[in-house]
């Protein structure tokens, strides 16, 4: 009978190492797991503190949070940099989602707060240019005189690139002989859609269900820059009609794998949406 200490060296070493990054990668899969859950409750947080008037950051409650990471992270073994490392990831991944500037230093006691509530970080030093350009509205009697024909085949184009991968998995087999309708309500737009021999294609038609918004909020909800549940839970954007209609598409929407569309076309709509919510928020502080 062989001893526990042959056993034990019996076992090859390159598999030990394999069984060993299987872990690793396992842990790995559970931390995003944990901050894909972490941006959920920081959306929830958001949608709160705007209802209840508080402002969107505190100070205080980041200190507290860090305090208390620290000191579970001496209790674990783990550096207190790489902890703070860790949390300035957090932190600051639930900054940019709720569209505030990045300062790390604000939760720490010596930290200088630099926000600018409620407005883009990303274009606020160019808030005076930024109100030069006509809000949204201004543009619809321009738009009144772009033949119909144009606006559907540019929409038509626009939806079979960017959802190239939920057509070709027949994802929106759904929306075959349906209607989904959408109102750009500032631009004083309005579409219906339906499948039709697996494309999805503009027809002169009543609607069964709509999505209504502004320009900037359809926008921010095409680039993924603001989620759906935030957008329709703030009631800027509206579901009428046939709900089950609207939810479904709203919920293809969320699964959408935004790496299935074309790089171009993603920087193009994350750009297009930071600069109409910036110029937006221009106008309102203005």
């Amino acid at each position: 009978m062989s001893s526990e200490p042959d056993r034990k060296e019996a076992i090859p070493p390159s598999f030990a190492l394999a069984s060993t990054r299987a872990a690793i990668d396992a842990v790995d899969d559970g931390l995003l797991a944990l901050l894909a859950a972490r941006r959920r409750l920081v959306g929830m947080v958001a949608r709160l503190k705007r209802s209840a008037g508080i402002p969107s950051r505190d100070p205080q409650r980041e200190r507290v949070v860090r305090q208390r990471a620290h000191a579970m992270a001496r209790r674990l073994g783990v550096p207190t940099a790489t902890a703070t490392r860790l949390l300035d990831v957090a932190i600051g991944d639930a900054c940019t989602q709720q569209g505030l500037a990045v300062d790390l230093d604000q939760g720490e006691p010596d930290g200088t707060p630099v926000m600018l509530d409620g407005m883009n970080p990303d274009f606020a030093h160019a808030a005076p240019m930024l109100r030069l350009l006509p809000p949204p509205r201004h543009l619809a009697p321009l738009l009144r005189v772009v033949p119909a024909r144009w606006q559907h085949a540019l929409l038509e184009r626009a939806m079979a690139r960017v959802l190239a991968a939920p057509l070709a998995d027949h994802a929106l087999d759904f929306m075959d002989g349906r209607r989904l309708g959408i109102e750009v309500t500032d631009l004083k737009l309005r579409w219906v859609l339906t499948l039709r021999e697996g494309h999805l294609v503009v027809i002169d038609d009543a609607s069964e269900a709509s999505v209504r918004g502004s320009a900037t909020d359809l926008l921010l909800l095409a680039s993924r820059l603001d989620d759906a549940d935030t957008l329709f839970f703030q009631r800027t954007l509206v579901l009428t009609g046939d709900t089950e209609l609207g939810l479904t598409a709203r919920n293809l929407l969320d699964r959408l794998p935004w790496e299935s569309v074309p790089l171009g076309l993603r920087i193009a709509l994350n750009r297009g949406a930071r600069l109409a919510r910036a110029a937006r928020d221009a106008h309102r502080h203005a």
